[in-house]
């Protein structure tokens, strides 16, 4: 097979061409699902503890420790896992994160602490151990603490998806043009239901989930025949997802391995309560409370508690996936 010279490939490069064949990626055997990659807690509180003493969100638009997936791409790619970020942020008692918006979404779940509470196109969320807010995109939010002792959450968003289609945009405050908030006593529709309900379209109008509903929720929805209870984040307008490119579960482990489940999905994992382990492909994470691990797509994946009951909180890509047509998932 003849091959290109020097000044063929001259001409290439004049032209901005290149020759797919020899591309590093097209065409190529599919080298297997990613690993999965697990952040401890223990670390994390540690670093979470020294930013607080040498940063401040008066600074810096937001006090965030990210993590990053040692898997990257390259320097600029600041993914946990594919289409997601997550991150770890702290504000300590007194402090405030100024008021901007923006294109991607985002939720956070508070990790430890009390006291603070987030600011959602001017609806006042409380914070505490537990508890979900979202910030859908284009929603102005800030952050305030007025406790008594630090309060450590985590931040989820779809910003690498945003980055790869360029549709990454940021306005900094002060909040303007508010829209009419509704009170979260008016929707009559339970804002948590088993995780098999319907697909919705739009994202919820209920911005704060307290934990204490969700735990309710656990309590009340049926066994799987794995013995495990799932409970999903939702719209109460529509049954779907809460918002519309981030879906979010909290999955309650009992005495044996949930059945396997495989899909094309991305997800984040935060560990809420007890102590297991996860089979991801041929890799087993081995988890903690308040643990962060990764659950790539195509790998076979299933939990096992390794304490009375254990809880996690799953947050994934798959509406987007769903929304494109690429979603696939399967049981073992």
């Amino acid at each position: 097979m003849s091959t290109a010279d020097d000044d063929l490939r001259a001409r290439w490069q004049a032209a901005h061409v290149s020759p797919l064949w020899e591309s590093p990626t097209a065409h190529k055997k599919d080298a297997g699902p990613e690993k999965p990659f697990l952040w401890p807690w223990r670390a994390l509180r540690e670093l979470a503890a020294g930013v607080a003493a040498i940063q401040s969100p008066a600074a810096v638009e937001r006090r965030v420790l990210s993590l990053v997936n040692p898997k990257r791409r390259s320097a600029e790619d600041e993914a946990t896992i594919r289409s997601i970020a997550a991150a770890i942020q702290v504000l300590l008692p007194g402090e405030a994160a100024r008021p901007h918006r923006h294109s991607m979404n985002a939720l956070r779940f508070v990790l430890e602490g009390r006291g603070a509470f987030t600011v959602v196109n001017g609806k006042s969320c409380p914070m505490s151990e537990g508890d979900l807010i979202l910030t859908p995109a284009w929603t102005w939010h800030e952050h305030v603490h007025r406790g008594d002792a630090p309060i450590v959450w985590l931040d989820v968003l779809d910003v690498p998806l945003h980055q790869f289609l360029g549709t990454a945009s940021f306005q900094p405050g002060p909040a303007r043009d508010l829209p009419l908030q509704i009170d979260d006593a008016a929707f009559s529709v339970p804002n948590l239901v088993p995780v098999c309900a319907g697909i919705g379209e739009q994202y919820s109008p209920v911005f704060h989930y307290p934990w204490s509903s969700m735990a309710a929720a656990l309590q009340a929805a049926p066994l799987g025949q794995d013995g495990s209870r799932r409970v999903r984040y939702v719209n109460p307008l529509t049954g779907g997802p809460s918002m519309a490119l981030l879906d979010a579960f909290v999955i309650e482990i009992g005495g044996r391995n949930t059945a396997p489940f495989r899909t094309s999905s991305s997800a984040v994992c935060s560990v809420v309560e007890g102590h297991g382990a996860s089979l991801v492909g041929d890799e087993t994470v081995t988890w903690s409370p308040k643990d962060f691990f990764t659950l790539p797509p195509g790998n076979w994946i299933s939990h096992r508690s390794g304490s009375d009951r254990s809880r996690l909180l799953i947050v994934s890509d798959r509406e987007v996936l769903r929304r494109l047509d690429l979603l696939t998932e399967e049981w073992g």
